[in-house]
């Protein structure tokens, strides 16, 4: 135990956790602790909002595997947190909110800057902490830290103000990680003996193969069964996209490669994954979930397990312990699908092969709208930028992608071959991520280029922390895809609503010279010859600290709706509105 101030008490248990960077906007409710940053080695980084804090403390622990941190002034800067945190959340990144309240005197006044602050937060946390006493600061700091990284997800530290003075004796706690196993013996044997009589195992590798650090443990199991790998939706990072045995990710644009290997399927080994409803839809007018197929599922969450699809064995643990635990048990067994591996082969390079191709010779969409348009509109096709982009991508960059019509398309195109290098807002899907995301994994990881997918509609929700990036020194390369419209919505707008585009275009923004007054560079690209050279220079600007945005003109064309299930056929009696309209 040692005599120190709760502030102190606070910064030190921060500094045992490995803590040296922290996003939030300066307030006076954590001015004491923040004061004792510096000294203490603990980067401050002051953001233009704080949703972009909290987004960016996702994006830092995503791709370095430990806490992203956030904080911020009381009450409205801390309600500007809960987007951030719920796609935190969904994403199962261990970010830490830490929130000061109104001071602990004044509670249920009404005062300045007052408002009940863990409500906001309940369902979109593993774990709240409210220090309701100085002279327990250290303990609830390091709670919160040990359960964002124990259970997978954000947690909130809630500190009434005057909290952070006084002193007290304290012992600061240390990280507490609990170390999960490959789930229970008779569960995995019955894995191994389903898979082992297995004709046409596939894998679906998720996000949790990535946090467990179990990559190679699944290239591992999967040449052993010699089964193609799928990624679950948006885990485009989960297996490496040069092996031969990746065919690609499944859900929402994902490839049909995957899907048709996918459909082909008699076992189904989901690791690490909960099998989220938007990334098995049927896509590309394929149904391909397998339903007469077993399926094994692997989750460290139990509550996962044969919630979304009807599970036959649930394997309760960790990603890359149960793949480890399973290539052992099958490692000298003789099994069914070795003995028709080469066709298995033969049909996974077939599948590929032939997505490649139709890939390359997309250069239009086919509706009946996208083919007018583009003899009208101008500008390249989003899927050929796309496939340019994805062939002048750094090998080792990290990319985020935000919600919209041509992000989403871009998950056709984006493959990696090193985890923690893919950052999307998942099923929560909220605008405005893809840059503070990918800032967040720049501080993580300064060395590896960041590049940002932004539709323009969402790049207007965050493009503020361009200035972020200019003051501290944060180089990123935004590519903003400039159509003039919100895609997704104009898509239902065309299909089902009469082509009555209420509020969905958006006209007249120049992105690039709006970065150049915020300081960065800009350049705009209106050709697709262009593009890649324009990207690459950006990309390779990011050495000499600049950020640059990219600004790529293209059609109005666009692609499938997100759930052309979800809307229906809407009825109409227009004639009565003429009234209205001729008043």
């Amino acid at each position: 135990m040692t005599r120190m101030t709760s502030s102190e008490a606070f910064v030190e248990t921060l500094v045992a956790h490995g803590t040296k960077d922290v996003f939030g906007i300066v307030g006076s409710a954590f001015m004491d602790a923040l004061d004792l940053f510096e000294p203490a080695g603990i980067r401050f980084i002051p953001t233009v909002h704080e949703q972009g804090s909290a987004h960016m403390a996702d994006g830092y622990s995503r791709v370095s595997g430990q806490h992203g941190v956030c904080i911020g002034q009381n009450g409205p800067g801390v309600t500007n947190f809960v987007t951030g945190i719920a796609a935190a959340y969904w994403a199962h990144s261990p970010v830490v909110a830490i929130t000061p309240e109104t001071g602990s005197n004044s509670i249920g006044l009404g005062g300045f800057q007052e408002t009940e602050q863990l409500p906001f937060f309940e369902k979109i946390t593993k774990y709240q902490a409210h220090v309701m006493r100085a002279d327990r600061m250290a303990e609830f700091t390091g709670r919160c830290f040990n359960r964002a990284i124990n259970d997978n997800g954000p947690t909130q530290l809630n500190i009434p103000r005057d909290n952070f003075y006084g002193e007290a004796d304290y012992s600061i706690p240390g990280p507490k990680r609990i170390e999960r196993g490959p789930g229970g013996n008779e569960s995995l044997n019955a894995a191994a003996e389903l898979l082992a009589k297995a004709e046409f195992p596939v894998i679906i590798s998720g996000g949790g193969v990535i946090n467990s650090d179990g990559v190679d443990a699944a290239v591992r199991l999967a040449e052993r069964i010699g089964a193609p790998v799928v990624n679950s939706y948006l885990h485009n990072d989960s297996f490496p996209a040069s092996h031969d045995l990746w065919a690609g990710p499944l859900g929402y644009q994902g490839s049909k490669a995957g899907m048709k290997l996918l459909s082909k399927a008699d076992v189904v080994l989901a690791l690490g994954t909960r099998l989220g409803p938007f990334g098995t839809l049927p896509q590309h007018g394929i149904d391909y979930w397998p339903t007469k197929a077993k399926l094994i599922q692997v989750d460290c969450d139990e509550k996962m397990l044969g919630l979304v699809k009807p599970s036959d064995i649930d394997v309760f643990g960790d990603a890359r312990a149960a793949a480890d635990a399973l290539l052992s048990r099958l490692q000298e067994r003789d099994m069914v699908c070795d003995r028709n591996r080469d066709q298995r082969m033969a049909d996974i390079k077939r599948e590929k092969d032939a997505w490649e191709t139709e890939l390359d010779g997309w250069t239009h969409e086919r509706d009946e709208w996208s083919v007018n348009i583009a003899k009208d509109d101008g500008g390249m096709h989003p899927r050929v930028a796309l496939r340019a982009l994805e062939k002048a991508m750094p090998n080792d960059a990290m990319v985020s992608t935000d919600i919209g019509n041509i992000c989403s398309v871009s998950n056709s195109y984006l493959r990696f071959n090193k985890p923690r290098s893919f950052l999307a807002a998942m099923s929560f899907g909220n605008c405005g991520y893809a840059l503070p995301a990918v800032m967040g994994a720049k501080v993580a990881e300064p060395n590896r280029p960041a590049v940002a997918y932004v539709g323009d509609g969402a790049w207007g929700l965050s493009m503020m922390e361009t200035l972020t990036c200019v003051r501290e020194g944060i180089p990123v390369t935004p590519v903003v895809f400039n159509n003039r419209q919100w895609g997704a919505e104009k898509k239902n707008q065309v299909d089902f609503y009469g082509r009555r585009f209420t509020g969905s275009n958006i006209e007249g923004s120049d992105w690039t010279a709006i970065a150049r007054s915020m300081g960065a560079e800009g350049v705009r690209v209106e050709r697709p010859e262009d593009l890649s050279e324009a990207f690459e220079k950006a990309c390779d600007a990011q050495k000499n600290g600049k950020t640059t945005v990219v600004e790529v003109m293209v059609s109005r064309e666009l692609g499938d709706p997100f759930r052309r299930d979800a809307l229906k056929e809407p009825v109409r009696h227009l004639d009565k509105y003429k009234k209205y309209v001729n008043k």
